[in-house]
C-alpha cells in the first residue's frame, strides 16, 4: 500500500516540535528533541527528521541553527488501483464499499488532484494513447461513470471480447467509434450495444 504514515515516534517528534515552536517562538534542536521525546541517541532523532523531511512534513536548511519547520500537510485521499486496463475479465465500477475489496493497490492523492466524486485508478498496459501523453505503465485515475459525451477519454468494456480498453469516445447513431491516439493504430467501430463505459479520465500519473 503506497501510503505515507507515520510510526508513534515521529508522530511524538512532531508534536513536540509544534509545541516547541508555540512556546518559544523558534524551533528546537536535535539535543531539545531527543530530551523531549525521550529517544536513546541523536543519531535515532537525526533518522527521523530525515525521514520527516523525506515526506515533505518538516523543512531544514543544513546552514541556519534551529531551521526546523512544520509544512502544512494538504488534505489527501486514497484512491484504489483496481488493475490493468487491458484485455482480461472486466473492471467493475467501484462504489464506497467495494473499493477497498477490489483493490490492488492504494495511492495517496492530494484532495484537490481528484475532487469530491468516486474516483479510482487503472495501470495502463499498452500505447494505444501516446500521442495523448498516455504511455504503458502510466496510471489513469478514472471518475465513475456510465456515460460520455463525444472526444472523451473513457475505459470501456466491450462486451463480445470480455475486454476493456482506454480510447476516446465518439457516438454516431447506432454506432461507437473508439479512437486511438496513436498514428499506428486504427480506430475501433462497436455497436453502441456493445459498449459499456466504465469510467472517463480525470488525470495521468506518469511513471518515472
Amino acid at each position: 500500500m503506497r501510503k505515507l504514515g507515520l510510526n508513534s515516534t515521529r508522530e511524538n517528534i512532531l508534536q513536540f516540535i509544534h509545541g516547541f515552536i508555540d512556546k518559544r517562538g523558534y524551533s528546537p534542536t536535535i539535543r531539545d528533541i531527543l530530551k523531549g521525546c525521550t529517544i536513546s541517541s541523536t543519531a535515532v532523532v537525526q533518522y527521523h527528521l530525515d525521514v520527516l523531511e523525506k515526506e515533505g512534513r518538516i523543512h531544514r536548511d543544513p546552514e541556519i541553527f534551529r531551521s526546523i519547520r512544520l509544512s502544512e500537510k494538504k488534505a489527501s485521499v486514497m484512491i484504489p488501483v483496481l488493475g490493468t486496463i487491458a484485455a482480461g475479465s472486466p473492471i467493475p465500477v467501484p462504489n464506497s464499499d467495494n473499493w477497498s475489496s477490489q483493490a490492488v493497490d492504494m495511492l495517496e492523492l492530494p484532495q484537490d488532484m481528484v475532487g469530491k466524486k468516486p474516483v479510482f485508478a487503472l495501470k495502463v498496459k499498452g500505447q494505444s494513447m501516446i500521442d495523448a501523453l498516455i504511455d504503458d505503465g502510466d496510471i489513469v485515475l478514472m471518475e465513475a461513470a456510465d456515460s460520455a459525451v463525444n472526444g472523451e477519454m473513457v475505459a470501456v468494456w466491450l462486451k463480445d471480447r470480455e475486454e476493456v480498453t482506454l480510447k476516446r469516445f465518439f457516438a454516431k447513431k447506432d454506432k461507437v467509434i473508439l479512437q486511438p491516439a496513436n498514428q499506428t493504430m486504427k480506430p475501433i467501430e462497436q455497436r453502441a450495444d456493445n459498449v459499456e463505459i466504465q469510467g472517463k479520465v480525470i488525470g495521468v500519473i506518469r511513471k518515472l
